[in-house]
Order: C-alpha cells, then structure tokens, then sequence
C-alpha cells in the first residue's frame, strides 16, 4: 500500500511504519513494561516471569522500518505491469501477490530481515530493560553484566563481543552467498 497505493493513507502508512526509527529504544521498552503490569493490556507477558515474547514484539516493532524499506525499494523498482498482466489473465489479487511480486522483491524482502535480525540482534534498551532474570539474558544484556562483574567479568564480556561480531558477519556473509549476484541488484537505481 505504501508503493502501490494513492493518496493520503499510503503517505500516513508510510509516516507510521517509520515511527519506531523516531521514539527512542528506552521509552519503548518502559512502554512495554508499564503495559505488562498487572491488570494491564500485556499483563500474561510480564517480562519478570519470561521476556521471550515481549521481546520479540519490542525487536519487531523497533526493526520493522528496516524491512519496510527494503520492500518498498523491491516494489519501486519493479514495474507493475508484470502485476497487470498477471491480472489480465485472470489471476486474482492473492496469487498475484504470491507469485508474481514476492518472488521478484524476495531479495529485498531478505536483505530486509537479515538487516533486520542484525540490529535486533545487537539491540540493547529493550533487553536492559525488559529481560530482568539471568535465565533470559539475550547476549547483550549477557555482556552488559559481565562487564561489570570483577575478575574475569570483562575478559568473558569482551568475548562474548567477539563472538556476536562473528556470527554477525558469517550472517552477513551467508546472505551474501545465498543472494549472489542478485544482492548488487538490490542498490541498482
């Protein structure tokens, strides 16, 4: 709707799907937590009994513009006409989507998510404040903790560092692998 669409509601779409590049990690993250309170909208996923899945959402929700603009640059440098033809001869809206944009916008849609699945990785305002048991540290809270711990608190800290910028880039690189020569045809104008 965002490409495709005219007129004020795509702009306002737009305008919203880009919103949580503009409130800052931190407040999200307490909005979560005063709205799992007891006796509140999120109160069964109270983050001090089991953060998994307001976690999830809090990555989703920060990351989802990432994936936004990457399908809508797919969409903007696809021409519609494929879409029309496909339509012309009798394909409804649903197959349409399924098999004539998403295979040609897929190397966007996973440039998207592996840009996404990056900085959610890395993400740190809503694991400091949402993932408040040991047991659920996501790897940043992890090495957030051991570095202020004394003795080999830093050393596995820094560790812990390393290995993230690893899997990081064997990600990276694997989607690179997997994209070929298609991934320079993501930044074509």
């Amino acid at each position: 709707m965002v490409v495709r669409g005219k007129g004020r509601l795509a702009w306002l779409l737009d305008g919203v799907s880009m919103l949580p590049l503009a409130v800052p990690g931190l407040v999200l993250a307490f909005g979560f937590l005063v709205m799992s309170q007891p006796g509140r909208l999120f109160a069964p996923l109270d983050p001090v009994e089991n953060p998994t899945v307001l976690l999830v959402v809090a990555y989703a929700i920060r990351r989802l513009p990432y994936v936004v603009r990457a399908a809508a640059a797919g969409l903007q440098q696809t021409s519609v006409s494929y879409e029309e033809a496909a339509a012309s001869v009798g394909a409804g809206p649903w197959t349409r989507f399924r098999r004539i944009t998403v295979p040609l916008i897929a190397a966007n849609l996973i440039a998207g998510g592996i840009l996404a699945f990056s900085f959610a990785m890395l993400e740190v305002s809503d694991s400091l404040l949402l993932a408040q048991r040991s047991l659920y540290f996501p790897i940043t809270k992890a090495i957030f903790e051991l570095s202020m711990l004394l003795g080999q608190g830093q050393t596995l800290a820094a560790a812990l560092g390393v290995w993230t910028m690893v899997f990081l880039g064997a990600s990276l690189l694997t989607a690179s692998c997997l994209l070929g020569k298609r991934l320079g045809a993501l930044f074509r104008v």
